[in-house]
């Protein structure tokens, strides 16, 4: 249980960190003020899109499955970028084009990619040195 909360709070953590990036890059009506002053407002943006990633995504990806199959997993890019431009939106302060969260959905899909495999090879190296 601890393990699976301080993979959480990584993730978070990263999460935040690259919508922070990103607001940076393509963001659309915040104030430099929100942006240099309050961390914690990308906090709460990361936690956003935390969540609708565990609860909303695997609806979304559901209901448009016949969408994905027919495009070849490609409409999983639009999937993505809608949870960024959800999160983002529910957010106080911070807005993006869905343009440029299709973009931010893919890096931090990235992102996430890499982490999982870390966290994957970690885990099977600490199994492998216990037997």
């Amino acid at each position: 249980m601890k393990k699976q909360f301080t993979v959480f709070l990584f993730r978070w953590l990263l999460n935040s960190f690259g919508l922070w990036l990103f607001v940076r890059l393509f963001g659309t009506g915040y104030s430099d003020e929100l942006i240099n002053s309050s961390a914690w407002v990308f906090l709460l943006a990361g936690l956003i899109f935390s969540v609708v990633n565990a609860i909303l995504r695997p609806i979304v990806v559901i209901l448009s499955l016949p969408a994905i199959l027919l495009t070849l997993g490609l409409f999983t890019l639009i999937v993505n970028g809608l949870m960024v431009y959800v999160s983002l939106s529910l957010a106080p302060g911070l807005k993006m084009t869905f343009v440029y969260s299709i973009l931010t959905g893919i890096v931090l899909s990235l992102l996430n990619y890499i982490v999982n495999s870390l966290i994957e090879s970690r885990r099977e190296t600490l199994q492998g040195e216990k037997q």
